[in-house]
C-alpha cells in the first residue's frame, strides 16, 4: 500500500548516509539511493521542512562502541578517517539541518532527536538511509514507539544482505508505516505545500 498521507509537521529523517557507510558494498545502486535521498532533502529544505541527517561515530578511544556478546562481532579497529563524514550531496548545514550522531544502530536511543522533533510539532517522519535492517528499522521501531507517522522511502535505502532488506521492506516496515517511493513522497509533498 503506498503512503496515503503526509502531516503538516513532517520532517525527513535521513539515516547513515555518510563516507563510510556508502563505501560498503550493498545490494542495490547506491549511487540511485544517494541520488533518491537528495531528492528528497532538497524538497524539505524547498519547502522548509525539517531535515535531519543522521550518522554513527565514536570517540577517538571507541570507549563508546557497544561490546556485548554477539554471533557476529562489531568490525575490529578504528574506522578509516573520514569515516562519519557526511556525503557532500547533503550539504549538511547545522544552521538549516537538524544533525544527529548516534552511536548505535538506532538514532533515538542516546540523542536529542526526539526532543528536537517534538519541539518542531513534529508527528511524520519519511526515513531513508542505509541500512535498511540496521539503522532505518531500529529507527523506526524507536519513533513507532513514541507514536510517530511513518513513511518510507523504499528506493531511498539499501541494505548489504538482500534478504534482511526484504523483510524489513516486506514485513516490518508494513507494520510501521506507509511504504513508497521517492517519487510518491515528493508527489504528497506537493500536494500538502
Amino acid at each position: 500500500m503506498p503512503v496515503t498521507t503526509l502531516d503538516p509537521g513532517t520532517a525527513l529523517v535521513v539515516i547513515d548516509l555518510q563516507k563510510g557507510i556508502v563505501a560498503m558494498p550493498v545490494v542495490h545502486p547506491v549511487r540511485e539511493v544517494i541520488a533518491n535521498a537528495v531528492r528528497l532533502v532538497d524538497a524539505f529544505r524547498k519547502r522548509a521542512r525539517p531535515v535531519v541527517l543522521v550518522r554513527v561515530g565514536w570517540a577517538e578511544d571507541r570507549l563508546d562502541v557497544i561490546r556485548t556478546r554477539t554471533d557476529v562481532p562489531p568490525p575490529a579497529g578504528a574506522p578509516a578517517p573520514g569515516f562519519s563524514d557526511y556525503l557532500e550531496e547533503l550539504c549538511a548545514d547545522p544552521r538549516r539541518d537538524i544533525l544527529v550522531q548516534k552511536r548505535q544502530w538506532g538514532a533515538f536511543y542516546g540523542t536529542d532527536l526526539d526532543l528536537q522533533l517534538r519541539r518542531r510539532h513534529i508527528t511524520n517522519l519519511v526515513l531513508c538511509g542505509i541500512a535498511t535492517s540496521i539503522g532505518v528499522e531500529s529507527t523506526a521501531r524507536d519513533a513507532w514507539e513514541r507514536s510517530y507517522h511513518l513513511a518510507f522511502a523504499v528506493d531511498a535505502m539499501t541494505d548489504r544482505v538482500a534478504e534482511a532488506h526484504e523483510r524489513a521492506v516486506g514485513t516490518i516496515f508494513p507494520r510501521l508505516g506507509e511504504i513508497g517511493t521517492t517519487s510518491d513522497i515528493l508527489t504528497l509533498l506537493d500536494r500538502h505545500t
